[in-house]
């Protein structure tokens, strides 16, 4: 037979002397979007067209985590409101298109230091038209894991990811990458 004796202390008495400072919780990346406006150019060993490699640091002072959540969208049209004013409409990659030769696809890739985008397709891309190529404006959206596992929007649609995120248009960095 085993016999356990718990004993508690009394909170009469005084009160011991403070601890050290402790260090502050893991203070995760600040979430941010930033918008580059890029030429793609091809490369003919893989068939695709490729954006320039994307280093977060040049183009934001927030540290990105490995845990962070990257998704990138891309402009789609400037439309217009009933006001007649514009509204900018944006899709989340990836991002499918079908072509008389065949389909194209916007992908991306990332880590938690830097981002590619890329235009793949099912058939020879040396001619895919500039449309597609030139002057493509995307946005891309750090999200601390932590946030984006809490919170409660739709990640498909920017304009939710932004008002979630407390940010404005003028809170977007915008950034020049065309060639």
């Amino acid at each position: 037979m085993t016999t356990f004796l718990f004993t508690a202390c009394s909170s009469d008495g005084e009160v011991g002397p403070q601890g050290p400072p402790g260090e502050d919780g893991l203070d995760a990346a600040t979430a941010t979007i930033f918008e580059i406006n890029s030429d793609f150019f091809y490369d003919e060993e893989a068939n695709l067209w490729t954006t320039d490699l994307l280093a977060f640091e040049d183009f934001t002072d927030v540290e990105v985590l490995e845990t962070d959540i990257v998704i990138i969208y891309r402009l789609d049209a400037i439309g217009q409101l009933d006001d007649g004013s514009d509204v900018d409409e944006w899709s989340m990659l990836p991002q499918n298109f079908f072509t008389d030769e065949g389909t194209i696809q916007y992908v991306s890739n990332h880590t938690f230091v830097d981002t590619e985008i890329f235009i793949d397709g099912n058939y020879d891309l040396s001619g895919l038209s500039e449309d597609f190529t030139t002057d493509q404006i995307f946005r891309v959206a750090i999200i601390p894991a932590k946030f984006y596992a809490s919170a409660d929007f739709d990640s498909s649609n920017l304009e939710s990811v932004m008002k979630e995120l407390d940010l404005k248009e003028s809170d977007v960095r915008k950034v020049e990458m065309i060639k």
